[in-house]
């Protein structure tokens, strides 16, 4: 198997070349771009499986990067780690209404950064149609291995987060979530996520699914819970 390329979109040469050493050192393949548009230009230039975006980049900021990438039919699927040296809740929040897939901050350990690329690359890995069958519930149909929802036979455009929480969720009605197990189930025990950072999931969730958002029920001062 070749080994997964991750894109680099990052302005400070010092981090790129900082990150670059230690992927390859891993065994990754990179290819970088010093800002927003470049970057989009290299996503479409090639396969990507993985994108590492900085939030502050000249021009075209990460936010907007992102937003693209997941408006795109050709770039929506690859996963998007956002690298960035703001680490406010409201930068992360931000980050994951987007469609990023996880978030870390500078300074940043190269050790964490791996664990954080692994564990994205493996879960997108293990979405496979044997092991992930169709979930059918009330008129939601939720397909895992073609990341596909339908309400009513219709197609419903999620982010791959509002997807997993989705998928999650569905799994099991009646069933109630705690926030940290959602995030657990998501994203794993490294993402660095806040209690509002699901609350922004749920909501966006709602808002897509129409009148069937009335099927995720809040449970106050516990979680979430698809229902019965």
């Amino acid at each position: 198997m070749s080994s997964p390329t991750v894109l680099i979109i990052e302005d400070d040469p010092d981090i790129r070349e900082l990150t670059r050493y230690n992927l390859t050192q891993e065994g990754y393949a990179v290819r970088e771009a010093a800002d927003g548009g470049e970057g989009l230009e290299q996503a479409q230039a090639g396969p990507v499986d993985l994108i590492l975006l900085d939030l502050m980049l000249p021009g075209m900021d990460g936010l907007e990067v992102c937003r693209r990438i997941r408006s795109s039919e050709e770039l929506r699927n690859i996963p998007v780690i956002m690298l960035t040296a703001k680490g406010e809740e409201v930068d992360v929040v931000s980050g994951l209404e987007v469609g990023a897939d996880d978030y870390v901050t500078k300074p940043f350990s190269p050790r964490v950064l791996i664990a954080r690329i692994r564990a994205v690359l493996r879960r997108q890995e293990t979405e496979e149609p044997e092991e992930s069958g169709v979930i059918r519930v009330h008129n939601i149909m939720i397909h895992p291995a073609r990341h596909e929802v339908r309400v009513d036979d219709e197609p419903t455009d999620l982010t791959r987060t509002e997807f997993d929480v989705l998928r999650y969720l569905a799994q099991r009605p009646g069933w109630v979530r705690t926030r940290s197990q959602i995030v657990d189930a998501v994203h794993g025990d490294l993402y660095p996520v806040t209690e509002r950072s699901v609350d922004v999931q749920i909501v966006g969730l709602r808002k897509k699914l129409g009148d069937a958002g009335k099927l995720i029920e809040t449970v106050r001062g516990v979680g979430y819970r698809f229902k019965e």
